[in-house]
């Protein structure tokens, strides 16, 4: 009798759910990229900026103050995020290639989620898209890393014969050019991005979902509703300070091709209008994040959804008198906000001021998820979980980025420039050092004022030979002999 009790009670047990717990529902991924956003927020430190939303994330999550994009340009820098591979892995440089070109086999991040269980979906930008001309189209999609796709088409997109160009020669898809708008945040794209995202959010709140929301502002035009321009009076704005002699110690092609002069020999005035439509869109765009994380709240979604915002890369609004936009290997351009939340992780509300890659978020987004990475993929990145945990774990993380310029009057050949970033030393060398070199020390100059590598002494003839092994492990130092289109740089 007792041996037919003891033989009764697992399913005994099971009937009243005690034996075995069902397993813990899987975390919901909301992804939201922000297109060519500096550091011009108040959690990392900017006084002038209004982003209230994207600082309560910060204050919820983890800020990492150390992140480093693959490539300070749209496409490449995406396609390395969501692949986990390098520009070089990748073989894309430009705006023109596809990683598939190169890699058809490669399963992206969202793929690697939908493959799983997850129903994967985009609002937006996530792989690359020419901005405006792109808007309302695919852009420079991945179809098999999505099971919808929502793309939507705003004033934004119908008023560029409004949109004020202060450089007339060039696009306004490349120049600094700027709009006001009539009208409620909703009649922008951005706008109709958050209200598409969250009606997914909605419909597919009770299965787990991979979901990208890409913002296509602060990226040039800068268009965004007037209210948020009279958030920044004109007499906020500043440009940057940098000795006189700053420029002195930078090699030619530290510069980008496409802001070859100072300031692009524009009046100061104008370039302080630009800073202030700039932030106009970055406040609009932190609107549209607040709207993301009020939808969490009330679809009760938020205690199981990890949430990361990133930048594709950082953008220069003036530093080392008169670079804007990306394209340099300077802190500006190769770092960016990064933040990540998830619910369950023990370093939330803190810092994290360890180097880290873009590189790393696939592999921290599968483990957070329990995932294992496809053993086809050539990951060099590493998971984040651990600073996630306790953003002060021994770490000895470092970072290296790359880019191509294509030969112009200043440069007699195409030059890769590559620079590994650590806890103190900034490294770069263009053309593997032919076309010069720098060294930046962080702990005492991290504005990058001063380039060590001119006259190193003795400590910085040390960190050169120390880094520069570092970064030849991690990137070509001379261009790639894949096709490259030197007008897509």
């Amino acid at each position: 009798m007792i041996r037919l009790f003891l033989s009764c009670l697992p399913v005994f047990l099971i009937s009243l759910g005690i034996a075995h717990a069902e397993a813990p529902p899987k975390k919901n991924v909301l992804l939201i990229a922000v297109d060519d956003l500096a550091s011009a927020l108040g959690c990392y430190g900017d006084e002038v900026a209004v982003t209230p939303h994207i600082d309560a994330l910060a204050a919820k999550g983890i800020r990492f103050d150390n992140a480093y994009n693959q490539c300070p340009l749209c496409n490449p820098s995406r396609a390395s995020l969501l692949t986990g591979m390098r520009p070089d892995q990748i073989r894309v440089y430009d705006l023109d290639a596809h990683f598939r070109d190169t890699m058809p086999n490669a399963i992206s991040l969202p793929q690697h989620f939908r493959q799983n269980g997850w129903f994967s979906a985009r609002v937006g930008k996530l792989y690359h898209y020419n901005v405006p001309a792109g808007i309302g189209t695919n852009g420079h999609d991945d179809p098999p890393s999505w099971q919808q796709v929502v793309n939507p088409k705003g004033r934004d997109k119908d008023d560029e014969a409004l949109i004020f160009n202060a450089e007339p020669h060039r696009k306004i898809s490349a120049a600094l050019s700027w709009l006001a708008a009539d009208g409620a945040d909703e009649e922008q794209t951005d706008g109709m991005s958050t209200t598409e995202a969250i009606r997914i959010m909605e419909e597919r709140k009770d299965e787990p979902f991979f979901l990208g929301v890409g913002f296509f502002r602060p990226h040039t035009p800068y268009v965004a509703p007037k209210k948020y321009f009279d958030l920044y009076p004109i007499e906020k704005m500043e440009i940057p300070y940098a000795p006189e002699d700053d420029r002195d110690d930078i090699p030619t092609a530290a510069f980008a091709h496409n802001n070859p002069v100072p300031h692009y020999n524009l009046p100061i005035e104008t370039c302080l209008e630009a800073k202030q439509a700039y932030y106009a869109c970055v406040s609009f765009v932190d609107a549209q994040v607040g709207r993301l994380m009020t939808a969490l709240d009330e679809l009760g979604l938020a205690e199981n959804t990890i949430v990361v915002l990133w930048s594709d890369h950082g953008y220069h609004l003036g530093e080392h008198r008169g670079i804007w936009q990306k394209r340099t290997m300077f802190e500006e351009s190769a770092g960016q906000p990064f933040l990540i939340y998830d619910p369950d992780a023990a370093g939330n509300g803190t810092t994290c001021e360890q180097v880290v890659e873009f590189v790393d978020l696939y592999p921290t987004l599968a483990e957070l998820c329990g995932l294992d990475l496809p053993k086809s993929m050539p990951f060099t990145g590493r998971s984040l979980v651990p600073l996630l945990e306790n953003p002060e774990t021994e770490w000895n993380g470092n970072a290296v980025s790359q880019i191509l310029r294509p030969a112009d009057d200043r440069l007699p050949t195409q030059v890769m420039g590559r620079s590994i970033r650590t806890e103190r030393w900034r490294y770069t060398e263009w053309n593997g050092g032919e076309s010069g070199v720098e060294l930046y020390d962080h702990e005492n100059d991290p504005k990058e004022f001063t380039n060590l590598a001119v006259e190193p002494d003795a400590e910085a003839k040390a960190a050169i030979e120390k880094l520069k092994p570092l970064l030849e492990e991690k990137a070509q130092a001379m261009p790639p002999d894949s096709p490259v289109n030197p007008a897509r740089l």
